[in-house]
């Protein structure tokens, strides 16, 4: 059984008072553009995108990290029997499922690594999951943002990684999709994305 709103809503609120930061506004942002998309997919459940996109990064609860935030958050939500945005927690990492597209640092123990891998290997993707990854790049912590821009924000941060431009090339693919989807531009659902681009 997922988690409704509220309850989404509270774990974040929970979670941003033992680790805060940027990262719990970057998730409200998340959500928005996870429900306003979702609204134009027949298919989706806006209520259920917002639960996933809130959740995405709830891992970071655990305090400052780099990949271990994945699979932290994979735990917290399966404790809870919310299958789904467990996955999502992992999932939202690589657009490209395979471990060695990650551009983050692997601090965790050689078995969470392995259990990562084999996961990320064997998930099996729905629009959800797609969703969550191409609205991860379209938030900023302080509102909505085109895509290069979040690109370059996270490569600032993060490096460069062989495996950058590939993934870069894999959210282009999935906006593409749900562009064609809901008949217009993804940025048309996001208030504030011209002003918040190029502030």
């Amino acid at each position: 059984m997922e988690p409704d709103r509220q309850t989404a809503q509270q774990a974040l609120e929970e979670a941003a008072k033992t680790n805060p930061g940027a990262w719990t506004d970057h998730s409200r942002y998340v959500a928005e553009a996870c429900a306003n998309i979702a609204s134009r997919c027949g298919k989706l459940s806006p209520d259920r995108a917002y639960v996933y996109g809130l959740l995405h990064d709830i891992g970071r609860y655990a305090g400052v990290s780099s990949e271990k935030h994945l699979i932290d958050g994979y735990r917290y939500c399966m404790e809870r029997g919310w299958e789904k945005a467990a996955q999502i927690c992992i999932s939202h990492a690589f657009m490209i499922p395979d471990i060695n597209t990650s551009i983050g640092v692997f601090d965790v123990s050689d078995e969470d690594y392995l259990f990562m891998k084999e996961f990320v290997a064997n998930a099996v993707y729905d629009d959800y999951d797609r969703l969550v990854q191409l609205c991860d790049s379209l938030a900023l912590p302080t509102g909505f943002c085109l895509l290069e821009k979040r690109f370059v924000d996270v490569t600032i941060r993060y490096g460069v990684h062989p495996a950058t431009i590939d993934r870069w090339k894999k959210i282009l693919e999935i906006k593409a999709l749900f562009e064609k989807e809901i008949g217009g531009s993804v940025y048309d659902l996001l208030p504030g994305v011209v002003e918040n681009s190029f502030a």
